[in-house]
């Protein structure tokens, strides 16, 4: 049985990666892992507030390494951070690492040569299966999610805080992959099989914001209405914890 940790994101690509290991014997869950934007203290991307984060994981009932980025933050920075993060993995036991990729072939190549250096394998539950199948199996097993972040190119405001259902794989463009593996949405997983309970929270307030492209190619989040932002927004809904 290999000792594994899992890269969670906190959404459904996660947890039904995460269900469907949990059923494989050759592989034992040690933690799981999030990286977190330390300035806004939320799940880098999606937006979600770590109290959510923290009471998901113990609703699911596994110890939670949190790796911290900055708003700004370069490729550069990144790697040697993970590299950190994967080499002390690697140290504790863990020979594996579990990601809920679907179809990136850049990005599994990129994550396998990385993990490559620490002595890490990459493990990939839902690899190159259909997308829109693997949705309507999260939601035919019974978890429950709801969008926190959308892609304003692809998806309108009404997408955001939006629950993951029939209805909602049926009304997404067709432009947009049903799971979206292109970025296109994210989102909360706040019950399922894999969970003791429910995870209660309150719907808030919705808002845009825009990435920018600075100077030296870092990465950081920008107001609606700055003049420098590029053509890359997303709507972002604000769960509660309650």
């Amino acid at each position: 049985m290999h000792t594994t940790y899992f890269n969670w994101s906190s959404g459904k690509d996660s947890s039904l990666a995460l269900y469907k290991l949990l059923q494989d014997s050759e592989y034992k869950i040690s933690k799981l892992v999030t990286t977190v934007n330390s300035d806004y203290n939320r799940v880098s991307m999606h937006g979600l507030r770590i109290e959510l984060l923290e009471k998901q994981v113990a609703s699911l009932g596994f110890p939670l390494e949190k790796i911290t980025f900055p708003a700004e933050v370069s490729m550069e920075t990144y790697s040697n951070t993970m590299r950190e993060a994967t080499t002390q993995l690697y140290n504790e036991g863990n020979t594996h690492g579990v990601f809920g990729d679907i179809f990136l072939e850049d990005l599994r190549i990129y994550r396998d040569e990385q993990l490559a250096q620490v002595g890490i394998k990459g493990v990939y539950p839902l690899w190159k299966k259909d997308t829109k199948a693997l949705l309507k199996e999260f939601i035919d097993v019974g978890f429950k999610a709801i969008t926190v972040c959308v892609n304003a190119k692809y998806l309108s405001e009404d997408f955001c805080g939006r629950i993951i259902d029939a209805s909602f794989i049926e009304d997404l463009p067709d432009t947009v992959d049903p799971c979206g593996e292109n970025g296109e949405f994210h989102t909360f997983v706040y019950d399922g099989p894999i969970f003791k309970k429910p995870i209660p929270f309150t719907i808030g307030e919705k808002v845009l914001r825009r990435y920018d492209k600075t100077d030296d190619e870092d990465t950081c989040f920008v107001e609606e209405d700055d003049q420098k932002s590029w053509d890359t927004a997303f709507w972002y809904c604000d769960l509660i914890s309650n």
